[in-house]
Parts: C-alpha cells; sequence; structure tokens
C-alpha cells in the first residue's frame, strides 16, 4: 500500500535530484563556456602581440627621426590597409595613418574602439578595429570586422564574449548573462521552475486533506448524514473511512436516542394519565373503591419505574461500544432466573460447566426479558434449554403461545414495538426484547425468534463459545 508518507518523501527526493542534477549541468556548462571565453581572448592576445612585434621590428628605433619613424608607419598603414595611430614614449602623437583620421571624423564615437599595443621600446600603437561589408543588395550591412574576414597578415579582432545564458540574455543586463551571475540567476531560474512543477504535485496531496476537512465542518454543523469520498489507500483514506464510520455510529446514536426520547415520553402518559385519574377518584370512592385504586397505582408506579430504568438501560447501551467481562457462571444464572417464573430448565450434556466471560448483570437481564416475556404471552409452561451448538453457547426460552407470525419476528426486538392487538394493560413497554437484542450484540452473540415445533415460540440466545474463561 502506498503511504502518504512514502509519497510525500519520493516527491521531495524527486525534486531534489532534478534540482542537483540541472544545478550540476549549469555549473558544468558555465565552467566551459568561461574556459572557452578564456582560450579564445589569450589566443588572439597571442596573435595580436605576435603581429605587434612584426610591425615594431619594421619600423626604424625609437631613437630614429620622428619624420622617419612617421613615413616607415604611415607606408605599413597604407600597405595593411588598416587605421593605425603611433604614439612616442611620453605619448606623444608621431603618425595618424589617413585612414584613421577619415573615420573619426566621420564618427567620433570609434575612439572608444581603438586597441591600444604597447612596443617593447615604450612606443604605443593603436589600432582601429577594421569593418567589412557584408551581403549585396538591399541587406548589405557593415559590421566589425570577424575572424576570416581580416586580410593576410592582419590578426583577427578579439572574440566577442558570447552569453552563456542565451535564452534570457536579451531581456537581462549584460553583465549578469555572463560567469558568476549568470549562474547564480541559473539557478534562481531553476529553483523557481522546481518550486512551480513541484506545488500541483502538494496540492495535490492535500486536496484530500482540505476536503475531509470540509466534510468535517459540514458534519460538525448538523448535517448528520453527511460522508466524505474516500479515494485511494493511504493514510487520507483510512482516516476518512474512520470519519464515516465514526459519523455513521453517532448518527444511529443521536437517532436512537432521539426515537428513544420521543417513544418514552409517549409511554410515559399513560400510566401518568391513569394515576392523575385514580388519585382525583380515590377522594369519593369507597373504601374497597379506593383499595382497589391503591393497587393501581402501585402497579403503574411499578410500571413506570420498570420504564425508566429499561429507557435508562437502552440509553447506556447506545452510548458504550464495549462493557465490561467477567467470569459468569451461565448455568447457575439461568436457574436462578428460571426459578423465579417457574420455568423448567434442561441442561444438554454439551453446554461447558466453565465459567462464561460476559457482564453477569446485563445477561441476567437479558435472560429475565425473555422468560418474563413468555410467561406474560406465552401461557404457564415456559421451558428453558441450554446447549452448545457449533461453537455457540446457545440459552433458548420456549413456550405454547399463540406464537409469532413470520412477518414479525424481526420487529418484535425493536424498541416500543408490539404486536398488534398487544395492549399496553397486558403489560410491557416494547423495550425487553430490544435489550435482549442490544446485550447479545455487546457480547458478540445475537437472538432471533423461531416458530416452537408443536405451536408456540423459541427464542434463542447465542453467545459465542470462543469467550469461555479459562
Amino acid at each position: 500500500m502506498k503511504t502518504l508518507a512514502l509519497r510525500i518523501y519520493l516527491t521531495v527526493v524527486a525534486v531534489l535530484l532534478v534540482f542537483a542534477l540541472v544545478s550540476g549541468w549549469l555549473a558544468q556548462r558555465n565552467l566551459e563556456h568561461e574556459r572557452t571565453q578564456v582560450q579564445s581572448m589569450a589566443a588572439w592576445n597571442e596573435r595580436a602581440a605576435a603581429w605587434a612585434e612584426l610591425i615594431e621590428n619594421s619600423l626604424p628605433p625609437a631613437t630614429a627621426p620622428v619624420d622617419e619613424q612617421s613615413r616607415i608607419f604611415l607606408d605599413w598603414s597604407e600597405r595593411l590597409r588598416m587605421p593605425m595611430a603611433l604614439d612616442d614614449p611620453l605619448g606623444r602623437r608621431i603618425a595618424t595613418s589617413i585612414l584613421l583620421e577619415e573615420r573619426l571624423r566621420r564618427q567620433p564615437e570609434l575612439r572608444e574602439r581603438m586597441q591600444r599595443s604597447i612596443l617593447s621600446d615604450g612606443r604605443t600603437m593603436w589600432v582601429l578595429r577594421a569593418w567589412v561589408v557584408r551581403g549585396k543588395g538591399p541587406q548589405t550591412i557593415m559590421g566589425p570586422m570577424r575572424e576570416g574576414d581580416a586580410p593576410p597578415g592582419v590578426p583577427p579582432p578579439p572574440p566577442r564574449v558570447q552569453p552563456w545564458l542565451e535564452p534570457v540574455a536579451m531581456f537581462v543586463p549584460p553583465w549578469m548573462a555572463h560567469g558568476v551571475p549568470a549562474l547564480i540567476l541559473a539557478l534562481i531560474l531553476l529553483f523557481g521552475a522546481v518550486a512551480l512543477g513541484a506545488w500541483p504535485v502538494v496540492n495535490r496531496l492535500t486536496r484530500r486533506l482540505q476536503a475531509l476537512r470540509s466534510g468535517v465542518e459540514v458534519f460538525g454543523s448538523g448535517q448528520l448524514q453527511h460522508r466524505v469520498s474516500v479515494e485511494g489507500a493511504d493514510e487520507v483514506a483510512a482516516l476518512a473511512r474512520s470519519f464515516n464510520e465514526a459519523a455513521q455510529r453517532i448518527e444511529d446514536l443521536v437517532t436512537s436516542n432521539r426515537s428513544l426520547l420521543a417513544n418514552a415520553s409517549h409511554e410515559l402518559r399513560s400510566p401518568l394519565a391513569r394515576l392523575k385519574m385514580a388519585v382525583s377518584l380515590m377522594a369519593e370512592a369507597s373504601p374497597e373503591r379506593a383499595a382497589r385504586i391503591r393497587d393501581e397505582i402501585n402497579q403503574d408506579i411499578r410500571e413506570l419505574d420498570a420504564l425508566v430504568e429499561e429507557v435508562l438501560l437502552a440509553s447506556r447501551l447506545d452510548s458504550r461500544r464495549d462493557i465490561e467481562h467477567a467470569p459468569v457462571d451461565l448455568m447457575g444464572l439461568a436457574t436462578e432466573e428460571a426459578a423465579r417464573v417457574g420455568a423448567e430448565v434442561h441442561i444438554d450434556a454439551s453446554f461447558p460447566l466453565t465459567p462464561h466471560q460476559g457482564d453477569e448483570r446485563l445477561l441476567r437481564r437479558a435472560l429475565r426479558n425473555l422468560l418474563e416475556n413468555a410467561r406474560r404471552y406465552g401461557g404457564p409452561q415456559v421451558e428453558l434449554f441450554l446447549q452448545s451448538t457449533r461453537g455457540q453457547l446457545e440459552l433458548s426460552v420456549a413456550d405454547r403461545g399463540p406464537g409469532v407470525p413470520a412477518e414479525q419476528r424481526e420487529r418484535i426486538f425493536e424498541p416500543f414495538y408490539r404486536l398488534p392487538g398487544h395492549a399496553e394493560h397486558a403489560g410491557g413497554i416494547g423495550l425487553g426484547l430490544s435489550l435482549v437484542r442490544q446485550i447479545a450484540e455487546r457480547h458478540g452473540g445475537q437472538v432471533r425468534c423461531e416458530a416452537r415445533e408443536g405451536g408456540g415460540s423459541l427464542f434463542v440466545l447465542s453467545l459465542p463459545g470462543w469467550s469461555r474463561a479459562r
């Protein structure tokens, strides 16, 4: 299963790997570019120095008359057709070629393009980089002389420093397109690209968390039926499933409590109304009549007490999913409860004698409700069977009453449900069998109603046999 932590880890590693690889490539490219530029400039300087040395060897010495130096220097300028000038060691101009004077007269700004070469005897030679004509017709342009354009014997111009950050060189200042500033700018651009590329991945990871948070807020606002979508198989999906399960339990609990409160309120009205009427009649009743009314009042009070007790027990069972487990002697418990209602007990040889793990108070209440229900509706012949079947402990309460229709055998375990024709005065409030089912489920078991062979009903309380105390 891909976990969220693993996905985040792999994402971070992948981003760092991409950043490291591209950064290394950019750094290597910058170093190669700088090395190429340095090598080109060094080669040009060597050629320019050799050319200047050649010119110097052709000139008369610095001690020669100025006219002689000027004549020979201008002769070389005409031969090479190069705009040049020569200064003595003190910086005084000795000679200026006609071509240079014409160029500077037409374009004074070319003075900034003059290149200086200092000769060994202290004289200075100035050379204006030559320009050539390229193209023909309307596309003819003037541009600086390139390598290969110079006539034989004339050194080419120094190589132009090429910006290695070509895609963005036109948008940044020239000083940022070379060297270390260009490398720093490239790393900044790379960082921005990686950050933008990683955002969709991170956003996809957190989108489901945001959806889960919104779902929790909607549920907290009171919409108990709201559920969140479960996507994937990581921690977020597990959290979403846990939230949906918890939300379902809360909704069931709230719905059950509302139903219980509504039904309990309805059930309380009848005994309270009878009590109110009985109290109003006692003042005018005869002694014999008053005695009967007191008996009815006591019966109504007992009914109210039983109702409140069962409502409270049902509420506690709804709010608690777990119960306390302790060794319980089911055989002794069954015998005691059967004796209360005069039921006959049949214990099968397969039924274990060892204690069973469970809540004795709840198990006693469940068995008592089944026995009293059988006595109330099934007649005086009530029997209790204890046996073990397929790893299950079964406590079966049988009667010879009219039985329960097949279509009603599930509904009788609903809270406050009574079979048609079973009026309130017959006893019971419709919570007894519902409590039996809740108690059975809390013990990991179940309860069911079956038709008894020969007539009557059979209520079977099944408990898991593996929970026996050792």
